[in-house]
Parts: C-alpha cells; structure tokens; sequence
C-alpha cells in the first residue's frame, strides 16, 4: 500500500505542476484574474495532498488498511475538491453548468480534513 500511496502522490504532483502551468500559460486570456485564483486554489490544495500521500508512505505507524482508507480519501477528497475548483473556475469555457455540483466542493474539502485526523488518530492510537 506504500508504494501505491507513493504513486499516487507522486502522480497528483505531476498532474498539480501541469495543471498550474496551464493556468498561468494557458488561461490567463480566457478567465478574469479572480477566476485564475480560483483555479489555483484548486492546485494549491492538490499539491498539499500530493505531498501529503508521499510523506504518508514512508510513515511505518500506519497500517496497510489505514494507508489504504488515506489513500482512497484523498482520491475523492481532491477529485471533489480541486477537481470541482477546476470546473466552477472554468464554467465559462465549458459546455456544463458546475455551479449544478457545487457541492461536492465542500464534500471534497471534509474528505481531505478527515484524512489528516484519520492519520492524526491512528498515530496517536499506534503509539500508546
């Protein structure tokens, strides 16, 4: 599950970087500055679960399902939030509404908290 972890982190990075490119390059003529913010708010926050599904990996307290519970919160976690940052920023340039599945803005954002107090728990749990 580390190395899956791993991948994944290393995956979300690559992805982040492209992503953050595309909006400083590629957007700027089409969004109004406070939606490339937007944007990049989205990025921003896939790059902190990019880091934190690395660091996850080499951490030995967790368990394989534990790793596995981070993992597969922190894929819906950023597909909810940033992915949704994503569409809500560039609704304009798209064919759909985003602004119709908001909410799984703020869903996304909890199941990226919940993973740190998850790992917050089980460390605390591991070590006592």
């Amino acid at each position: 599950m580390s190395k899956k972890l791993l991948g994944l982190g290393l995956g979300l990075g690559g992805v982040t970087i492209i992503l953050g490119a595309f909006a400083s390059h590629g957007l700027t003529k089409h969004l109004t500055e406070s939606q490339i913010l937007t944007f990049e708010t989205g990025v921003r926050y896939q790059m902190y679960q990019a880091f934190f599904l690395i660091l996850m990996s080499f951490i030995k307290e967790l368990s394989s399902k534990s790793k596995s519970v981070v993992l597969w919160l922190n894929v819906f976690g950023v597909l909810f939030f940033s992915g949704s940052i994503y569409g809500l920023s560039t609704n304009a340039l798209t064919g759909f509404d985003f602004t119709e599945i908001a909410l799984i803005t703020p869903l996304g954002g909890s199941l990226l908290i919940f993973s740190w107090f998850y790992v917050l728990f089980q460390v605390i749990k591991k070590r006592k």
